[in-house]
């Protein structure tokens, strides 16, 4: 399995010749090395209604034909909007032939900013948990540190965490550092830095909080195997 990070929350995971994307913020996404009219994909999963999140989900998805999961509310409002898609909620795992999915509770907000300059509401947000080939992933997604983390790191052992450190609007470092002790997954990865003037962050200072020192920057672009 291969995974690999594309600046802001994106992350995309190759595995059994599925490509699937997980919050493709590409257009607007200063820190990333992708073109969202050249991103191939077959699954889009995604862990919440804010813009920077749904990104350009839709144009990818029509274009590559590709299923869009998340949760329910999120799901139905990109129906309508004539995309192929699987609604979920937290709690829910289901076995789709390019691996396993289940969401996770994460604390945080939803609604999509329309050009109308209207919010619609886009469910609660939410953590993806990733499983085929043996090896499990999990995506924050944009959270608070909660202690059922340490539940999460329980039920279903983690290989790669992707936790957010931008502060401001999600987890800071200090609190991912502490998220990370309660997930206890082998390699932690952060996300959700320096895109915007308030989630300005040093990663390699987070790296260094890890207690058990298994952290791993990766820039733009940049793949690792499991």
């Amino acid at each position: 399995m291969k995974i690999s990070y594309h600046g802001h929350s994106v992350v995309q995971i190759q595995t059994n010749g599925k490509t699937i994307l997980i919050d493709p913020f590409i257009t607007g996404n200063g820190l990333t090395d992708l073109k969202a009219e050249e991103v191939k994909a077959d699954v889009i999963i995604l862990t919440h209604g804010h813009n920077d999140h749904v990104g350009d989900t839709v144009a990818i998805a029509k274009r590559n034909d590709a299923l869009v999961v998340a949760n329910a509310d999120l799901t139905t409002f990109l129906s309508w909007q004539g995309v192929k898609t699987h609604g979920m909620n937290i709690g829910g795992s289901y076995q789709f032939d390019f691996g396993r999915v289940k969401l996770t509770q994460a604390f945080h907000g939803s609604g999509y900013a329309t050009d109308k300059n209207e919010i619609v509401y886009c469910g609660m947000p939410t953590g993806i948990l990733f499983s085929n080939e043996g090896k499990t992933i999990y995506h924050a997604g944009d959270t608070g540190v909660f202690s059922d983390m340490k539940l999460i790191g329980e039920r279903h052992p983690i290989d790669v965490a992707f936790l957010p450190i931008g502060d401001n609007f999600t987890m800071g470092p200090e609190d991912a550092a502490y998220a990370a002790k309660l997930l206890n997954a082998k390699t932690v990865i952060p996300i959700h830095f320096n895109t915007f003037p308030p989630i300005k962050q040093d990663p390699y200072q987070f790296i260094d909080m890890l207690e058990s020192k298994n952290g791993k920057v990766l820039v733009p672009g940049e793949a690792i195997e499991i």
